[in-house]
């Protein structure tokens, strides 16, 4: 069998050998084997915000502390760090009625109370309509201790009792308003004599 190449000018060899190493640079390069470096686009430097500034709340240390008044504190901090700030407890306190783990709330009121008082209550609760002689620990009250606050019979107090055990502990007296039947009147009455 006979192949016959037709004879090609050196013009039309030159063009298809020329076409040929293009397709093999072009190749070459496509595959990566190119001695040249890709172009390295450098990142942008990361924009670092400032952090937030830490909110504040404002709470009113009162009771048998050093240095009673209004203290600002840092949002998350506990009932321990409003005493602390307020120059910490006096020798008369008594921690043992304060839940020093609660965190503290925006226009709360912390009163640490002294010794003698707070016991008193504990024991032998108040008579119906009078007040106790110290705060009454919202997150530890019984239901008659409940209803010997001002305002508070015994419908409301059980309510105050069913409230805590669905929502759990008291962090903020102002969380009283939650309570069905309790409403900006009642919390007049019971300022200063229930501490969460």
């Amino acid at each position: 069998m006979d192949l016959r190449i037709p004879g090609l000018s050196r013009r039309q060899l030159f063009g298809a050998a020329a076409a040929v190493g293009v397709l093999l640079l072009l190749l070459i390069r496509h595959l990566g084997g190119g001695s040249a470096a890709p172009a390295v686009t450098p990142l942008p430097a990361p924009v670092r915000a400032k952090p937030p500034a830490a909110k504040l709340v404002v709470v009113d240390v009162a009771g048998a502390v050093r240095h009673a008044g209004l203290y600002r504190l840092r949002s998350g901090s506990r009932i321990d760090d409003a005493i602390a700030a307020a120059g910490g407890p006096t020798a008369k306190a008594q921690l043992d009625s304060v839940n020093l783990a609660a965190p503290v709330a925006d226009g709360e009121q912390v009163v640490v109370p002294g010794r003698g008082a707070a016991g008193a209550v504990a024991a032998s609760p108040a008579a119906a309509g009078s007040s106790p002689s110290a705060p009454l620990d919202l997150n530890s009250a019984t239901l008659e201790q409940l209803e010997s606050l001002p305002g508070i019979g015994p419908v409301t107090a059980q309510k105050i009792l069913d409230y805590r055990q669905t929502h759990g502990a008291f962090h903020a007296v102002a969380e009283l308003e939650g309570v069905p039947g309790i409403g900006p009147a009642h919390m007049a009455q019971l300022k200063g004599l229930v501490i969460p």
